[in-house]
């Protein structure tokens, strides 16, 4: 079996933890995350990380990403040397490992320093968290600077940011990161980013629709509109998914 490596440049003494990643990986005992790809914790060379392996892809996507297009472990690492390049909290990229068979891609992991956080989210949308309002103002505060900065992420959902009280304030971090766009991006557009927050409270919606219009000098009842009926056809969407799946 063939592979294809990066490591970045503060990270060169983990060459041999990265060709072997399969070995870490499966000794691994602390998964934090599985579905179609999964997440393990790891400790070595005195750091703590995180393993994401990935899924092999079908194979089309296995011609594609072996001669076409990035695969999905290389492109959560350049993404995040970009997110470091342009001052967006990520978690630390260490490197990544492409292993190819017959010439194909087949497995594939990104390696990362764990980055501990207190909640994602996910729990202030809840309402798990105490100072709620807040975290929203400062939520959409943080996506209008990396809007600014011309980031995208196409998977900007409630479990892929994290937070982390800092002296009396928050940090949010970015992850999941192997699908982004870096471009321009207008103030209606950016209010979109948040197609994929569904709110048990409306209110919670308008605080950041009002905040973001604040700071995009964007029409405030327009940016209220936007996210509210951006929320309606999400849960029209997990609705209808929920509906044929108990047909």
């Amino acid at each position: 079996m063939n592979y294809k490596y990066e490591l970045s440049n503060k990270f060169q003494n983990f060459k041999e933890v990265l060709i072997k990643i399969e070995d870490l990986f499966s000794s691994s005992t602390e998964s934090i995350h599985k579905a179609r790809n999964e997440l393990r914790v790891a400790n070595v060379l005195r750091e703590k990380v995180v393993i994401k392996a990935f899924k092999v892809p079908h194979f089309i996507n296995q011609f594609a990403y072996s001669f076409l297009r990035e695969g999905k472990a290389r492109k959560s690492y350049n993404n995040a040397i970009k997110l470091e390049a342009l001052d967006v909290n990520t978690p630390t990229p260490i490197g990544f490992i492409e292993y190819y068979r017959t010439g194909l891609l087949k497995e594939s992991y990104f390696l990362a320093r764990y980055e501990p956080y207190n909640f994602t989210i996910r729990e202030v949308f809840h309402h798990k968290v105490d100072d709620v309002d807040n975290i929203l103002k400062l939520f959409a505060q943080f996506t209008f600077s990396i809007h600014q900065k011309g980031v995208w992420h196409v998977d900007y959902s409630l479990g892929n940011i994290l937070i982390t009280k800092v002296n009396g304030s928050y940090k949010f971090s970015l992850v999941d990161i192997n699908r982004m766009q870096f471009k321009k991006i207008s103030p209606e557009e950016g209010l979109r980013n948040f197609n994929k927050f569904w709110a048990k409270d409306q209110n919670d919606l308008i605080t950041i629709a009002k905040e973001y219009a604040r700071l995009s000098n964007y029409n405030e009842q327009e940016a209220i509109n936007i996210l509210v009926n951006e929320a309606k056809v999400l849960e029209a969407k997990v609705n209808l998914k929920r509906k044929l799946k108990g047909s």
